[in-house]
């Protein structure tokens, strides 16, 4: 399990293998000491999750942990209690549902949206498995994964029936299925549609440390940088600024259209806000591009002390939206969060959105009719690249193509299928991130776009009425523990 948590060190194939054993350890444990044991077990992986990320310990991170790992704990109970009251057919499908549920459940009760808790993340570069979610949503490859858990399973306990082969066949058929259907939708309907340039540039690591020192003498107080003197901090600011406005122009004079900072590339006291976005607008109207940019707005109002915006400016200098940021980092950001409605704007290249960073991890939030979704980041070399690789199934569920400019971490751009059309790694690109990709200007509608998390719901739904079933039933479909062995006296 600790392979298979969304983090840098995940392994693919470890996400269909332990909740066979895990699994099989629920139906065969006791009952009343099994249950903590499995809430152990995915603490432990809560836990490891958190460390290989480098997240940091805090009381949200540790209470979020525990009570994550408790709900992830509840399909196993369900089929321990469910199963052996069901006929197999329908007993095989009690796990999948609750694991399903379970990944659901966790985005719309907790802070961590698919963060942490949902399988699907682990499967990210297996695109014919991929396209399932342009139905399900994420939660179908949960559900995938825990019905090959649980037919497995049946089939262990059945291997001495002649039936065991038949159910082997039917534990292969539907993955074989998802699988093939979606390697034809990668074959059959690849995009298409014209594209446009777009590049993703972040400021030099010279003047970006040189912003970090000087800011780090007023980090003592909440609002020290809001009310640090302007004259002790605002060169900073402004040469990181100058820098993007610089590296703005020159991608727009190779081609650019559409040109995306990092979020928070440049910091500002909230007096220079509007000089910061006016020499942004300047910029835009002369190098003719559609230019977001990534601002933190350091304010002295409580208990915020400040904004984190993404603002788009179009070719003639006109602000098009200011979004801010709908979901803080749980325990390590404290502005202000959004409303959480995401801009959408026509354009010659087709329908632009935009979120920021961790807004990305809530497929709610993300399901927008757009053709190219932009997502301003700011990551760290632990989380990076995984973080970045989560946001792909955004782009295959709503069927938009997704641009991710991360600071200090990995940038891509996917096309609404997932494929991978660029990528820059901060640091391993020489000090100077720039991510340029040929980007498709129309999306496509998906089904999940249409209908929602409504699989999600039919998984609840479903597990609801095979407890009504169960509880109707005596205990009569008794799992076999598998073959005794003869005693040396024949007996």
């Amino acid at each position: 399990m600790l392979f298979a948590v969304g983090g840098r060190w995940d392994i693919a194939a470890a996400a269909w293998l332990y909740p066979v054993l895990l699994l099989r350890f629920a139906r065969l444990g006791r009952a009343w000491s099994g249950p903590l044991w499995l809430w152990a077990a995915h603490a432990a992986a809560a836990v490891f999750w958190v460390q290989e990320s480098k997240i940091g310990f805090n009381s949200v991170v540790v209470a979020g942990a525990t009570a994550l790992a408790a709900l992830q704990t509840l399909p196993y109970l369900a089929d321990r209690l469910l199963a052996g009251r069901l006929r197999p057919a329908l007993a095989t499908l009690a796990f999948p549902a609750g694991v399903a549920a379970t990944e659901y459940l966790i985005t719309v009760v907790s802070p961590f949206g698919t963060a942490y808790g949902s399988l699907a993340v682990t499967q990210h570069a297996d695109l014919p498995l991929l396209q399932l979610v342009s139905v399900t949503g994420p939660w179908g490859i949960g559900f995938l994964i825990g019905y090959v858990a649980a037919a497995v399973n049946g089939i262990w306990e059945r291997r001495e029936h002649p039936s065991w082969r038949a159910g082997l066949l039917y534990a292969a058929l539907l993955p074989a299925v998802v699988l093939a259907v979606g390697g034809a939708r990668l074959a059959l309907t690849p995009p298409t549609s014209l594209t446009v340039r777009i590049a993703g540039v972040s400021p030099a690591p010279a003047v970006t440390r040189h912003l970090k020192t000087v800011l780090s003498r007023y980090a003592d107080t909440s609002a020290g940088v809001a009310t640090a003197p302007a004259a002790q901090v605002q060169p900073a600011m402004t040469a990181v600024e100058d820098d993007l406005l610089t590296a703005t122009r020159r991608e727009a004079a190779a081609g650019a259209k559409i040109v995306v900072w990092p979020e928070e590339a440049v910091r500002t006291q909230e007096s220079h806000e509007a000089a910061t976005v006016a020499a942004a607008q300047a910029e835009a109207r002369r190098s003719g591009v559609y230019l977001e940019i990534g601002v933190r707005v350091h304010t002295a109002t409580a208990p915020a002390y400040g904004r984190n915006e993404a603002i788009l400016i179009d070719p003639h200098g006109k602000v098009l939206w200011t979004y801010q940021k709908a979901h803080p980092i749980p325990g390590s950001e404290k502005y202000t969060p959004g409303d959480g409605r995401v801009p959408v704007v026509k354009t010659p290249y087709g329908r632009l959105a935009n979120v920021i960073c961790y807004d990305a991890d809530f497929p709610a939030m993300m399901r927008v009719r757009a053709d190219i979704m932009l997502v301003p980041s700011h990551d760290w070399r632990e989380f990076g690249a995984p973080h970045t690789a989560k946001a792909a199934l955004r782009a295959v569920e709503s069927g938009y193509a997704l641009v991710r400019q991360d600071a200090e971490g990995v940038s891509a751009a996917y096309d609404n299928q997932g494929h991978v059309l660029a990528t820059a790694d901060y640091f391993t690109s020489g000090g100077r991130q720039t991510m340029v990709a040929y980007i498709p200007t129309h999306g496509t509608t998906t089904l999940y776009d249409r209908i929602g998390d409504t699989f999600a719901w039919i998984c609840l739904t479903l597990l609801a009425a095979l407890t009504a079933l169960a509880a109707r039933r005596p205990l009569k479909y008794r799992r076999r523990p598998g073959p005794r062995c003869p005693s040396i006296s024949g007996r």
